[in-house]
């Protein structure tokens, strides 16, 4: 790439008219660059108002299974934004269908197993030594705790944030998984929860081995494990043996329809969870008859909760004023002072570009041989308002309104060193992001391509685990992202306001 020549190697600012007229070295990418060969070239850096507004979301996300790689639960509340509370729902099938569970079975206990994200290079170890129980000699207890992955307080009032994590039973019916679920969608549940358990921030994984030669007598990952009510699975599952419920799929998720994982506070964290790795364990016994002898045999009874199944997330929140007035007055016409953006199920951002700016960008292509080198979208976030220390969204989505495919910048620079949002001084006060949108401003300036609103989530495109490769534009992370910032938008007053900045070149 070469490197723009500058006029008197000296930088300087001017202003003309409504914009701002920057010649200096900055970054320009590939496109364009065909006006740097040949005769010097001048890179001209201009910075112009865009007309930047609120998108209400509704409090709502689609959060099924075709957008949910990963899922949130817990509850988080800030002055800001307000409450947001996260529950989680999912069907369950046997890992075998039509059972013959043996003479005589009674279930012994029953175990859900979370596997939430945790920060693996940051654990605590505990070692402690069992004396003879299971076998003939002694054995050792090692307790690895890590801190969750999460996003809120782990502390409030000085004390550790718990959470009541309930597990109740789901008693509609949740069809298949190829139907559409919203964020805000209700379930009914039974009145009693099938187990609760006091979950803190951090899990815990355990191994116990035998002193002398460290043979392996339990291993289990780090995890949240659940105790259900052994008796509703006594009656849910082993009284109906031999009968359709348990014959087939379709007509176990209309027996046992799901459940339904909840909190009872109000305001903590917001923790991540692989649905697909979620289980349940029926530990159950029957008679077994040998030899004229009857013995009680030990069997398990397992459950996947995976991607063949039902689940979503329910989000629900509780807003304050201030962001229900600017939700109540967003002004698609002059523009919004202040943008909300919030992941799952919280509102977007818009942004147009005027066509005033467009026509002097399309003159200067036309008349005075002035190619675009790189245009981008410079968004600051409020100082005023996000104080927080809460981290800020590190990128966005970003999408033109109503086009369903990726900007033309994804596609023209995929594997060219395109970076879609740079995030800058994420940890300081203002951050700024630049959202890079030289090929959609060039065909919108060159070839009169329609000037479609740009539109910004909190959020990333998934990729394929494998290839790294985008899944698709509407293959995201917004439902389960639950980061936040206030960014200015049009406010003439503000030096941070939020700007389209070109930099092109002339001969």
């Amino acid at each position: 790439m070469k490197k723009i020549k500058i006029i008197a190697n000296v930088c300087f600012v001017a202003t003309i008219g409504l914009f701002t007229l920057t010649s200096c070295e900055a970054d320009a990418d590939n496109l364009g660059s065909q006006f740097l060969d040949g005769n010097a070239a001048n890179g001209l850096e201009f910075s112009y108002p865009v007309i930047a507004y609120n998108i209400d979301n509704k409090d709502s996300i689609r959060s099924d299974a075709k957008n949910l790689t990963n899922a949130i639960l817990g509850a988080f509340d800030e002055p800001v934004f307000g409450m947001h509370k996260a529950a989680y729902v999912t069907q369950l099938r046997p890992s075998a269908y039509g059972t013959d569970f043996g003479t005589n079975p009674k279930v012994d206990s029953v175990v859900l197993q979370i596997l939430p994200s945790y920060v693996t290079d940051s654990v605590t170890t505990t070692t402690t030594t069992i004396n003879k129980v299971s076998t003939d000699q002694d054995s050792t207890k090692t307790v690895n705790t890590y801190p969750l992955v999460k996003y809120g307080r782990s502390k409030i009032g000085g004390n550790p944030v718990k959470f009541k994590l309930n597990v109740h039973e789901v008693t509609d019916f949740l069809y298949d998984n190829t139907k559409t679920y919203f964020s805000n969608q209700v379930v009914a549940t039974g009145a009693n929860p099938l187990g609760t358990k006091q979950i803190d921030g951090n899990v815990r994984g355990v191994k116990i081995t035998k002193v002398g030669d460290n043979s392996e007598l339990l291993s289990r990952d780090p995890g949240i494990r659940i105790q259900l009510d052994k008796n509703f699975f006594q009656n849910k599952i082993i009284a109906y043996q031999g009968k359709n419920e348990l014959s087939d799929a379709a007509s176990f998720i209309r027996h046992f329809r799901g459940l339904r994982l909840s909190v009872d506070e109000n305001d903590g964290f917001l923790f991540n969870l692989n649905p697909n790795t979620m289980s349940v364990t029926m530990y159950y016994s029957n008679d077994v008859t040998k030899d004229n002898t009857t013995t009680r045999q030990q069997n398990t009874y397992t459950f996947d909760l995976g991607t063949s199944n039902v689940h979503f997330s329910q989000f629900t929140f509780s807003r304050p004023r201030g962001y229900k007035d600017a939700m109540d007055n967003i002004n698609k016409t002059k523009g919004d002072a202040k943008l909300y953006l919030q992941g799952a199920g919280g509102n977007g951002a818009e942004f147009v570009i005027p066509t005033s700016i467009i026509e002097g960008l399309r003159n200067k292509y036309t008349q005075e041989k002035a190619g675009i080198l790189t245009a981008k979208i410079r968004l600051y976030s409020d100082e005023n308002t996000w104080k927080s220390a809460f981290a800020k969204p590190s990128t966005f989505t970003v999408l033109q309104k109503d086009m369903k495919q990726f900007m033309d910048d994804q596609t023209a620079l995929a594997g060219a060193g395109y970076i879609r949002v740079k995030a800058t001084n994420l940890d300081k006060n203002p951050a700024y992001y630049d959202i890079t949108i030289t090929q959609t401003v060039k065909n919108i300036v060159e070839k009169d391509a329609e000037n479609k609103p740009i539109v910004i989530n909190v959020g990333d495109f998934t990729a394929n685990s494998q290839t790294g490769a985008l899944l698709g534009w509407n293959y995201t992370s917004r439902a389960y992202t639950p980061n936040r910032v206030v960014l200015v938008g049009t406010d003439a007053l503000n030096a941070n306001k939020a700007q389209l900045q070109v930099i092109y070149t002339k001969k």
